[in-house]
């Protein structure tokens, strides 16, 4: 079977390592590894293969377009040629990134199969890019592999057959259990001059937060109460760079704005910190797995385990909301929550057990 792994962003690498590592160890695969070259930041990209332990590409596309219709459009028309040469069998692609949807529009113009790992999940605003790029993947995918239960009603309800829905766990929890010891070994914490449980960690990267200087602003401003007990470390994204550059919100509310940090450094930073406040469904997951407190910085979450059984909270931009937070987490009482069923480290293996059935 010709498998063609579609990636284009630092979340689906975190994602597809377990994948291709499973499918290795499968003489009855031969896998191609095609980077959309969405992410294409040192940091964001070439570092974490190498932490990862991903083989460089075997084709990289190259598209560098920021807009998101432009992007999704020069993904598609670059794997169009590359899937006439070399017909995949099927196709997988990860996640919820324009790369995810592009790959998912090409497959099945093109008549390939099509694997969504992350199906199901929904936010339920139609705001977020992500969110479309989700619902329409899933609508095309022959395989939709979901991460918990929420997913599978979801899916449900929008009229996916129960035949092409696939409970399976996380990936992005197998190359956490997968690399947490690796991890401990980072100076990171000694690079920075922190304590464990004295910081917390910062990260903010969707349009609709960081765009916009007064969205910005706003969101900043809600963790002062953090602030000025511990340091914030906040590991910036290329986008919000750009913004912040602009203005001096960053240094006003006592942030210590850092370079985008490698996947095992910016691990072993968050199962550190006192709490992690983000606005990334991702590590939403990764706080759950570690058992350290998340602030969302949203008013939704298309992960509602990460609240019902782990240590979530959706606190959006309420600074008295994330104040009476902050004082809960000072004082002991957050809940350590519990691991989801599944989320077992095993899940890239029943991926590959059902592909190959």
């Amino acid at each position: 079977m010709r498998v063609a792994l579609v990636v284009g962003a630092r979340p689906n690498f975190v994602k597809i390592a377990p994948i291709m590592k499973e499918m290795r160890d499968h003489s009855g695969l031969a896998v191609t590894l095609i980077h959309t070259g969405q992410h294409y930041d040192a940091n964001m990209s070439g570092a974490i293969f190498a932490d990862l332990g991903i083989p460089e590409p075997d084709v990289n596309l190259g598209v560098r377009a920021d807009a998101n219709a432009v992007q999704t459009a020069e993904v598609m028309l670059r794997l169009v040629p590359l899937f006439t040469e070399q017909p995949p069998d099927l196709v997988v692609v990860v996640g919820d990134v324009n790369s995810t949807l592009a790959g998912g529009l090409v497959a099945a113009k093109m008549g390939i199969r099509l694997a969504h790992v992350e199906a199901g999940l929904r936010s339920f605003d139609r705001t977020m890019p992500e969110e479309i790029n989700r619902i329409l993947t899933d609508a095309l995918a022959d395989f939709c592999f979901t991460t918990e239960p929420s997913a599978n009603e979801n899916l449900a309800r929008e009229g996916v057959p129960a035949e092409r829905v696939y409970y399976v766990g996380n990936v992005m929890i197998d190359t956490l259990f997968r690399f947490r010891d690796v991890a401990g070994s980072s100076s990171i914490l000694r690079a920075f001059g922190l304590v464990p449980r004295e910081f917390a960690v910062l990260t903010l990267h969707r349009p609709a937060n960081v765009d916009d200087p007064r969205a910005l602003r706003a969101a900043l401003a809600t963790i002062d109460a953090i602030h000025r007990d511990v340091p914030v470390i906040f590991p910036v994204h290329p986008r919000t760079r750009r913004r912040l550059e602009a203005s001096s919100d960053g240094i006003r509310h006592g942030l210590r704005c850092v370079e985008p940090l490698s996947y095992l450094d910016f691990t072993h930073l968050m199962a550190n910190a006192a709490c992690v406040l983000t606005d990334s469904g991702g590590i939403q997951e990764e706080t759950t797995a570690l058992q350290v407190p998340c602030l969302t910085l949203r008013t939704t979450t298309e992960r509602p385990i990460t609240v019902t059984h782990g240590t979530n909270r959706i606190v959006g931009f309420d600074a008295d909301a994330v104040a009476s937070a902050w004082a809960e987490i000072r004082g002991g009482h957050w809940p350590t929550g519990r691991l989801p069923e599944l989320w077992d480290g095993k899940a890239a293996e029943r991926i590959v057990r059902v592909l190959l059935g």
